[in-house]
């Protein structure tokens, strides 16, 4: 499940994930995807299981974000 909004220079997604053990798997997460050309911003709560991304869609997709996450080892909840 995800919520979209626009930003001014960019888009935020709020994704649901599942698989977090502790704040540090938060931290792999936005590690990897601000990896990724287009992401300008990952900031993931542990608490919540949420990772809120403020990327360019016209460099990266939410495809290639969500198989970003799944290759660190958590899942999308859709």
């Amino acid at each position: 499940m995800f919520k979209l909004k626009t930003k001014k220079d960019g888009k935020e997604i709020v994704l649901k994930i599942s698989g977090m053990h502790c704040p540090s798997c938060g931290m792999n997460i936005d590690g990897a995807l601000e990896e990724l050309d287009g992401v300008l911003e990952s900031t993931t709560n542990y608490t919540k299981q949420t990772t809120k991304v403020i990327y360019n869609p016209q460099i990266v997709t939410l495809e290639k974000m969500t198989a970003e996450i799944k290759k660190s080892g958590y899942t999308i909840q859709q």
